[in-house]
């Protein structure tokens, strides 16, 4: 890796620092009786260097900028004193790596349960999680995909708000803490997937602007300000960063895939953009060796960039996080028409028919959301293991101002009347922990900024709700709780006991059921299942069928009845294969009276003719 702190064979510690708005650099040692400086010498394009046997693995450095402010290592492996404090050196191949026969899972097998970290468990680290392994695999998930864990400022944070994207956060763990969790994992044939944020860096920590202000344009702009700099002067030195970034993760850790947050944000008029060139580095990687799987959140819908080959393999993205089918159901589930649901509302059943069937529900229509833009790209030729379904993940649920969850919105059987379908669907699904077993406890947007910054994000937080009818009045928003109250932490914490609850229990054991049954019998179909060949219609306003082809040649066909009244059908419509599940279980007596009672779901097998 050409930036930051590397062993090197002979024992010296070798050190590099991009930091062409700088013209002198001294490497600060800590040692036991006080700190040392060494200059650095300056090197060609920006580049600061130093090779020195006075560090070792375990040593704590900072950077002088022009004698003046000490920074942490924007490629630093390990803060132990937050994003403010001293880098520490890390001999990456200290760890006894015992996984060297683990390839990974083909993506088809892909059942994914996304998680924070510190809320996820009392104890809020690797070590923790590490002991819920087995709750995991019992479940019937196939990968845990961790939300950001790059270092981040405080005690509490999404990860989103990270700026040290090489050092996991020291309130998890060590390195090597996660590195066993990883290993762990892989010995329970479960996959590990990590949330990697290439768009910004989080407000609090992030020295770049005074060193490298290169790493940003002016020339694009974000949400954030802005933008990082991957297509203006001096981009290629910011692209290799988070190229190396991601290699990094995968091969140092063994990561099995990298979730890239909301890469819509990403602004790249280059060719190929930072999205292609970081994919087929991979590919040329860790991609050879062993099964890596690459997915996306783009509000864009590009759907370019989940091409298949002429073989059905991923040319670059396996998939993309399929917010479209996540906002049809939850229309259908809540009736809810603020924000992005206007563009669901309409007509919600016919759009996550699109989505089932086609992928995106938008692939290029206007969005009434988006003042009339058009959105997205024609998805129908991709097979459904492009798109991740989901009912609920952390942006879906922590970006209400309440964190409710879906639980806690609608009746109990609409919504596990959508979990049938999103469970047994082709497309891999999605869960939100806690969402098995109907957690009570919201998930809530935290941090823990510093003083000058809290403040702001505790009122831009609440002026996000300002436009929906609920808080319009200023009095209504300040009920929205404060992210930075260590409270709003607290509240979002799982609670492990309630399992002992016959009701959240229950819950658990549906879900269980439902993935047992997609394991048995949808996922050995689901190898070469093509795109383009799926179709669905409406049955009433609000029934719904489908029907794809899988991989071996059969046909799997869902009725779905997603309203409060019972709809009838005609014997046309009527699926000709076996019952391979129903919902609820007396549902068949209906079916064969031609009609779907209210919240109901039926899948049928039709084998293929010889």
């Amino acid at each position: 890796m050409p930036f930051g702190a590397e062993l090197q064979d002979d024992g010296r510690v070798r050190f590099r620092l991009w930091a062409p708005a700088a013209g002198q650099v001294d490497l600060c040692l800590d040692k036991p009786g006080g700190e040392i400086l060494l200059p650095m010498r300056v090197e060609p394009d920006g580049w600061f260097g130093l090779e020195t046997d006075q560090a070792e693995a375990g040593s704590l450095y900072r950077y002088r900028i022009d004698a003046g402010l000490r920074v942490p290592d924007p490629a630093s492996r390990c803060q132990s004193g937050d994003v403010h404090g001293a880098s520490e050196v890390v001999n990456p191949a200290s760890w006894p790596w015992r996984d060297t026969e683990w390839h990974g899972r083909p993506w088809e097998e892909a059942v994914i349960y996304e998680l924070q970290v510190g809320s996820f468990t009392p104890q809020g680290n690797f070590a923790a999680l590490k002991i819920r392994l087995d709750y995991l695999v019992a479940l019937g998930v196939t990968a845990i995909e961790l939300m950001p864990v790059a270092d981040f400022p405080g005690d509490r944070n999404w990860g989103y708000d990270g700026v040290l994207p090489f050092a996991p956060d020291s309130l998890y763990g060590r390195p090597d803490e996660l590195k066993d969790l990883i290993q762990a994992a892989h010995r329970k044939n479960l996959m590990v997937f990590l949330d990697v944020v290439y768009n910004h860096f989080g407000p609090e920590g992030n020295y770049l602007h005074v060193y490298a202000p290169q790493f940003f344009t002016e020339h694009h702009h974000t949400p954030w300000g802005a933008a990082i700099n991957f297509d203006d002067k001096d981009s290629e030195t910011v692209r290799q960063f988070f190229i190396h970034n991601a290699l990094y993760w995968l091969e140092e850790y063994h990561l099995d895939g990298l979730r890239l947050d909301a890469v819509h944000a990403i602004i790249d008029d280059s060719s190929p953009d930072i999205l292609e060139e970081l994919a087929t580095a991979v590919a040329r990687g860790p991609g050879q060796e062993r099964h890596v799987h690459l997915i996306l959140e783009n509000d864009h819908n590009a759907a370019h960039y989940l091409a298949r080959d002429e073989d059905a393999r991923p040319q670059q993205y396996v998939a993309q996080w399929n917010d479209d089918i996540h906002h049809a159901m939850h229309s259908l589930l809540t009736g809810e028409t603020d924000g992005y649901y206007a563009d669901y509302a309409s007509r919600p059943a016919w759009y996550l028919g699109r989505c089932l069937a086609e992928g995106f529900a938008y692939q290029g229509e206007p969005s009434v959301y988006r003042d009339g833009a058009m959105r997205g790209e024609p998805s129908r030729g991709l097979p459904p293991t492009a798109f991740v379904t989901f009912l609920q993940n952390h942006d879906q649920v922590g970006n209400r101002a309440f964190g409710e969850r879906i639980s806690m919105l609608a009746s109990e059987e609409a919504v596990l009347a959508m979990v049938a379908i999103m469970l047994l669907a082709p497309s891999p699904p999605l869960l939100f922990m806690g969402e098995e077993f109907a957690s009570k406890q919201p998930f809530q947007f935290f941090c823990d900024f510093g003083e000058n910054i809290a403040d702001a994000v505790t009122e831009g937080r609440r002026r996000e709700f300002a436009g929906f009818e609920r808080f319009s009045d200023p009095e209504a928003r300040e009920s929205i709780p404060d992210p930075n109250a260590p409270a709003t932490f607290a509240r979002s914490k799982l609670d492990w006991d309630s399992l002992e609850d016959t009701a959240h229990y229950d819950c658990l054991l549906f879900y269980q059921r439902l993935l047992a049954l997609r394991h048995e019998k949808i996922t050995p179909r689901l190898p070469g299942m093509p795109g383009g060949e799926a179709e669905f219609r409406l049955l009433g306003e609000s029934g719904l069928r489908v029907q794809w082809r899988m991989g071996d040649g059969s046909l799997l066909i869902l009725m779905a009845n997603l309203a409060e009244t019972t709809l009838s059908f005609t014997r046309k419509d009527l699926a000709d294969g076996r019952v391979i599940y129903v919902y609820p279980a007396t549902l068949e007596t209906d079916l064969a009276a031609y009609r779907l009672p209210r919240w109901s779901v039926a899948w049928f097998f039709q084998e293929p003719t010889t």
